[in-house]
């Protein structure tokens, strides 16, 4: 006799992650095995310091609030399908907040025995319990303490983990000649030799500073290796992973990295790594597409390596390699481009630069935190020159961006519909102007004028002076400081949007125009986590501190009883990130505003979940700014 009661659970169950991904019979055998519970308004499912049981939970009927541990803040609310209570299952000791019925309930309660067979049963389900769960700041315990049930694929991957290397590096005194080098590295088989002084690196010469540097002709082979050798080394720990191996290679335009006892060059060499070391790990190798760049002589040229980079970006996600990996690359591959384009403008120029001048990358690019083609925001500080001489001065800098944000154009990079490019007067200007500039935005603040800063606060230094950027950064401090209030007036907006769910926990989407009825998922989740991220780290004076991943790593080490809070933006930011990214290749746009309906159960309980940090954030800048006094 068929078991109703299992096939109505079933019927439930088959339609929420992650019970959607399990194979029907499976997935009725353990709806034969859940517990029916029903609570009336104001039910206890569990209290703050009770043993926790054997069981997590879904909602099946009605409303569910977690509540902090004096029963008066809600944190969160659960409805139809939402799973709760277990991160506590799995660190099994006592709870830590109350699980209170709002309405009237029926809630399912499955075991551990059966989670342990939904894990083992489906490597999907299992994946997706950990990417819902790991931001949840409440239950951080959830990764630490089953590390033999879930898979972190943030962590696990090969770029995450040590990187293999040559431990025994081969090595020669600063006395060896040219001749008795290459004949070592001819016999040891290797493409590169340290030179050093008590094991310690002080230079290194490659098979290519053979070919360029001896065998046109420059150096003898009877002279001493100290005068083809690269030195200073770049350096670091033995500790590196693939991810910080591959970046460093790219960001220094070298082949070979020298790993030390400490990671400087003052301590004993114990190893090497070579772009050849990370070509075997896998196959995707961005060096090659810099070389690709550096190489160029066209537009056509830089666009044809970005539109590789963006293929490298699919197969990176498809991956599900690190997205903060990834940005990384793919910023490091787009500040190449510019770089060439900025190049290739000056070769194109009746003349030298007549000052020293600077490029900046604004907004998304500006935090390293662009991964999709989007519209150009960048901007030009030069030296300041004397009064007859400016006119002539910013007419030669507005000419060279000209050309480079209209190369920039060619590779993809649209032009920025509201100007904001070094090619608008308004927006190339000396560096006493942007000090000037910068100044009266944070001393007489208006909404325009914070909405500015939002923008051009987070720059970084692609080409040029950097004595002028810092220079720059230094003035908006010591403006910030002398005028506290304005962090108020940047507090403000950054609470502005509301969190991305209704009371009803439905999503807000936009209400009129060309995206009705779509969620923009920049607007109203990511830019929130952005701006708090920006405001908090000004308040505390943090220089050289763009990136809004390193901004909130940055806060919990300044601040460590809200660490919990500040890794779990870092995590929802990741995940918004992903899916934005995914969103927009899929797409073929920016990936902002996201068809609801085209959705998963599993991407919405994805996406929701990422979402509770925002409310917390923007709680904490209230507070903190005493920001009520001012709405």
């Amino acid at each position: 006799m068929k078991n109703t009661i299992a096939q109505r659970i079933y019927d439930f169950l088959k339609n929420y992650p992650p019970f959607d991904m399990l194979e029907r019979d499976f997935l009725y055998s353990i709806a034969e095995n859940v517990q029916v519970l029903y609570y009336e308004k104001d039910g206890e499912i569990f209290r703050k310091g009770e043993p926790v049981g054997d069981s997590f939970y879904i909602v099946k009927d009605g409303a569910v609030g977690i509540y902090n541990e004096n029963r008066v803040k809600l944190i969160d609310e659960c409805g139809e399908g939402d799973i709760f209570g277990l991160c506590a299952l799995l660190r099994k000791d006592v709870y830590r907040l109350y699980a209170i019925t709002i309405e009237e309930s029926i809630v399912y309660g499955i075991s551990s025995v059966l989670l342990e067979k939904i894990t083992m049963a489906s490597a999907e389900a299992n994946k997706f319990i950990l990417t819902s769960f790991a931001s949840n700041r409440y239950e951080p315990s959830i990764i630490d303490t089953n590390e033999n049930l879930f898979i972190d694929n943030e962590n696990s991957l090969d770029e995450a983990k040590s990187a293999h290397y040559s431990t025994n590096p081969v090595t020669c005194s600063t006395e060896t000649s040219i001749k008795e080098a290459a004949l070592i590295m001819l016999r040891k088989n290797v493409g590169s030799i340290v030179i050093t002084e008590n094991m310690k690196p002080l230079g290194i010469v490659t098979d290519k500073d053979l070919r360029t540097k001896v065998a046109t002709g420059r150096f003898g082979i009877a002279e001493n290796i100290q005068k083809i050798m690269s030195s200073p080394v770049i350096t670091y720990t033995e500790k590196i992973t693939v991810a910080e191996a591959q970046i460093n290679l790219i960001k220094h335009n070298i082949s070979h990295l020298c790993l030390t006892k400490d990671g400087t060059p003052n301590s004993r060499l114990s190893g090497i790594i070579s772009e050849h070391d990370i070509v075997v790990i896998h196959g995707n190798n961005p060096s090659v597409l810099i070389k690709e760049v550096k190489r160029a002589k066209t537009p056509e040229a830089l666009k044809f390596v970005r539109l590789k980079a963006q293929s490298m970006l699919s197969g990176y996600l498809e991956q599900n390699l690190p997205i903060a990996f990834t940005a990384k690359i793919i910023s490091e591959i787009t500040d190449s481009i510019t770089k060439r384009a900025i190049e290739l403008s000056l070769e194109e120029m009746d003349s030298p630069p007549p000052v020293a001048f600077s490029w900046l990358a604004l907004g998304s690019m500006g935090r390293r935190e662009q991964l999709l083609l989007t519209d150009q925001d960048n901007a030009l500080v030069f030296e300041n020159v004397p009064k007859n001489d400016y006119d002539r001065t910013k007419a030669y800098f507005l000419n060279l961006s000209g050309k480079v944000t209209e190369k920039l154009n060619e590779v993809g990079f649209e032009y920025c519909p509201a100007e904001m490019m070094a090619s608008n007067p308004k927006w190339c200007l000396s560096v006493g102007e942007w000090k000037d500039q910068f100044n009266n935005w944070i001393t007489n603040p208006t909404n325009e004028k914070v909405m500015l800063c939002t923008i051009f606060f987070d720059y970084n230094m692609v080409f040029g002076n950097k004595a002028l950027v810092v220079e720059m950064t230094d003035s908006i401090y010591r403006s910030i400081a002398s005028h506290q209030i304005f962090l108020n007036f940047l507090g403000l907006n950054a609470i502005k949007t509301p969190p991305p769910l209704s009371f009803f926990r439905n999503f807000l989407v936009e209400a009129g125009g060309e995206h009705k009825n779509q969620f923009d998922i920049k607007a109203r989740a990511i830019m929130p986590l952005v701006d708090a991220a920006r405001l908090l780290i000004l308040s505390h004076s943090q220089k050289d501190c763009n990136n809004t991943i390193f901004r909130y790593e940055r806060l919990y080490e300044l601040e460590p009883q809200n660490r919990d809070l500040y890794e779990s933006c870092i995590n929802a930011f990741k995940t918004l990130l992903r899916f934005k990214t995914l969103q927009g290749i899929r797409n073929a746009d920016s990936g902002r505003y996201v068809d609801l309906n085209a959705l998963s159960k599993a991407d919405r309980l994805r996406l929701k979940t990422s979402f509770r940090p925002i409310k917390d954030i923007q709680e904490l800048v209230l507070v903190r700014f005493g920001l009520s006094q001012m709405m």
